[in-house]
């Protein structure tokens, strides 16, 4: 029997769902009754992977679904496929259409499966999710008050700072007492954090939104991150290496981290003083610094061995 690629669009309240290469689709509403019918049709033609688009949320309860179900279920980059279906020539957009699109990227580059986080470790990646959104919109606020000079609209905007410094805290109180309220969260913590640059806060990040931390080669968690440089070549011609992709907000503070590291970690300063003595860009050195940065907290996890001077 020909392997089964299952691609399923997710929208508020429907999920279409295509197969390949038979070419099959149908709808299910996006409740409890409508995972159970799509994990029961599932299972009676089991397939080889299961991929849905990341959707900015709404697909969390139905991966989990299907995960819990032992199903194969792979989160896809909602990029990458656009990117596959404008390859293909496929510019109309519907829901189906979108279906069948994610079955065929799938079918094409079989990504790799991954276990999905557990509830706990989405709950904490959701509050640290929050935490970044809070931290935007004080620093929002501060650009606004150097913006205005009417007393009334800074008293205003300085209530609201206060506000959101309160609710920064009590969200730092609640991440603090689920990373120390996990043996193994508390472990990883303290192990990412015997790293000079890695702060509790960096740690939480990762911890969070990185669970693959310490599972993968080099290239691989770099890749993950956002942090393994491509290059664009033809023939003779050979353009300039860029990084992207991967985790927008794990490279965010990964940048964070390396920006102190280079700054205080005395390994990471020496790399990052070479880098540029040798004529690097200043940016280019900071971006190599996150990338080691990434690899000896990678090897730090994956060994159980707090940060040590020769690591680096």
């Amino acid at each position: 029997m020909d392997a089964i690629y299952v691609g399923i669009d997710v929208s508020k309240d429907r999920l279409d769902v295509a197969m390949r290469p038979g070419g099959e689709s149908f709808a299910v509403a996006r409740n409890g009754a409508g995972i159970d019918d799509l994990i029961a049709r599932l299972k009676a033609r089991p397939p080889l992977v299961v991929a849905i688009e990341a959707t900015g949320g709404f697909e969390t309860v139905v991966a989990a679904g299907l995960a819990g179900a032992d199903l194969p279920v792979v989160v896809v980059n909602p990029a990458q496929v656009r990117a596959f279906a404008n390859a293909l020539g496929k510019r109309a957009k519907t829901d189906p259409i979108d279906a069948m699109v994610i079955a065929h990227f799938t079918e094409a580059t079989k990504p790799q499966l991954r276990p999905l986080p557990d509830a706990t470790t989405r709950l904490l990646a959701d509050l640290v999710a929050r935490r970044r959104q809070i931290v935007e919109m004080m620093a929002a606020e501060g650009q606004r008050a150097r913006r205005v000079s009417n007393p009334r609209l800074k008293k205003s905007i300085a209530r609201l700072h206060k506000a959101l410094e309160k609710e920064l805290s009590e969200l730092d109180d609640d991440i603090g007492d689920h990373v120390r309220g996990s043996p193994a969260w508390a472990e990883k913590e303290d192990l990412l954090a015997s790293v000079p640059g890695i702060g509790p806060t960096i740690a939480r990040s990762l911890i969070a939104e990185l669970p693959e931390l310490g599972t993968l080669d080099r290239r691989q968690i770099a890749a993950l991150a956002g942090l393994a440089p491509w290059t664009r070549q033809s023939g003779q011609w050979r353009g300039k290496s860029f990084i992207g992709g991967g985790r927008a907000n794990v490279r965010r503070v990964l940048f964070m981290g390396a920006m102190v590291a280079a700054r205080f970690n005395p390994q990471l300063k020496l790399f990052r003083d070479k880098l540029v003595a040798a004529g690097k860009p200043k940016l280019v050195a900071i971006i190599a610094v996150a990338r080691k940065l990434l690899t000896i907290l990678n090897a730090i996890l994956r060994d159980k061995t707090p940060w040590q001077h020769q690591n680096a």
